[in-house]
């Protein structure tokens, strides 16, 4: 059974608690020829207003650039041997300036939430204005989280 729930804060503690215990998401994008592409990163998650608000650090691969530039609609998939999933429906920009990759850093190195972050710098030395590290900002505009112990689950849309 699924609820639909009003309020992001409704799911922010369930949303928060898988994503940090799972860490990893499958990232689906669509080609030109509208063919599904799956890859396994590591977002993080803030909440901006009430809302969900992600960021995606990241290598702007020829494949990844395109699907995007495409279509930026992402979809981002978590789940737990345990069966506890997290679903986040987003539509992903670019965002290139030096203070959003300096914020981005720093949620990755704060983990946000606990536990799904790590050090970027292990794949960008030379800091937030390293040239390679790009940043996708995710738009949320549908998240689910489903509980596996019974498969409840919980839908938050945005306005």
């Amino acid at each position: 059974m699924t609820v639909k729930v009003r309020s992001f804060d409704e799911i922010r503690e369930q949303f928060e608690t898988y994503i940090g215990d799972i860490v990893y998401a499958t990232m689906t994008t669509v080609d030109g020829k509208g063919r599904p592409r799956a890859r396994v990163l590591i977002p993080v998650w803030e909440i901006v207003d009430g809302r969900p608000l992600g960021w995606l650090a990241t290598y702007k691969t020829p494949v990844k650039a395109a699907h995007l530039a495409g279509n930026p609609h992402a979809a981002f998939s978590y789940w737990s041997p345990r069966q506890n999933a997290v679903s986040v429906d987003t539509v992903a920009e670019w965002v290139d300036d030096l203070e959003t990759k300096r914020h981005v850093w720093n949620l990755y190195v704060r983990t946000s939430p606990p536990g799904a972050g790590y050090d970027p710098g292990r794949f960008w030395r030379g800091g937030p204005s390293d040239p390679e590290l790009h940043v996708l900002r995710l738009e949320p505009w549908r998240v689910q989280v489903i509980r596996g112990a019974d498969l409840q689950g919980k839908i938050w849309r945005a306005d």
